[in-house]
Parts: C-alpha cells; sequence; structure tokens
C-alpha cells in the first residue's frame, strides 16, 4: 500500500533536490552528450549522504512518481532531469534505527574445493 502523507517532507528543515544533466547546451544550441551521467550522480549523492551523517545529520532519500514537475517549481532547464529528493535534518528525538544484521556468510554463499 502506498503511503501518500509524507510529513517528513514539510517538516524537515531542508529538502535538496538532485537532478542529473544528460547533456549540455553550446551558446548556439548545440547538445553535448554527458557519458556515465546516473552513475556519476549516484556516487555524488553517495558522498552527499556521507557528508551529511559525518555533520551529525540525518537523510532520507524520496523519489516521487513522476519527478518531473519539479523542473517546472524550480525552474530547470529540459536537459536536466530530477534524480531524488535528499530530506535532511537532526534526528527525531523518538527516531529509531532498525536492527539490522547481516546473514552469516554460510547461508549466502557456497564454496566448492
Amino acid at each position: 500500500m502506498v503511503q501518500m502523507n509524507k510529513p517528513y517532507l514539510e517538516i524537515a528543515p531542508c529538502l535538496i533536490a538532485i537532478f542529473a544533466q544528460s547533456y549540455g547546451l553550446l551558446p548556439d544550441g548545440q547538445k553535448i552528450k554527458h557519458y556515465y551521467t546516473q552513475e556519476s550522480v549516484g556516487i555524488a549523492t553517495g558522498m552527499l549522504i556521507t557528508a551529511i551523517h559525518q555533520a551529525g545529520l540525518v537523510s532520507l532519500t524520496h523519489t516521487p512518481s513522476p519527478m518531473n514537475f519539479l523542473n517546472q517549481i524550480l525552474g530547470r532547464p529540459s536537459n536536466e532531469r530530477p534524480f531524488l529528493l535528499l530530506i535532511v535534518g537532526y534526528p527525531a528525538e523518538n527516531a529509531v534505527v532498525p536492527d539490522i544484521r547481516k546473514k552469516p556468510l554460510g547461508e549466502i554463499a557456497t564454496f566448492i574445493d
């Protein structure tokens, strides 16, 4: 079931909209292809999330579908596509981190001599 109510979008002190630019535009309008855009933006976003956490803040990724409304709201050009929204702030007092444990190696791998 999809939850339509996302209160954290309204109470978070910071929303970062991350866009991917698939091609550049020269002054004459000619397009210049940017290679590995998704990979580059993904890596940069991961580094940003790490820096945010190292600063003592928390973050949550949000990818509404569709996201093209962000271009209009934020006045971004057509050669940019929304990648994700990053919600950033301090953790709530009652925030709970799930106790996620790795499976034992023998449970996920088989080794043959």
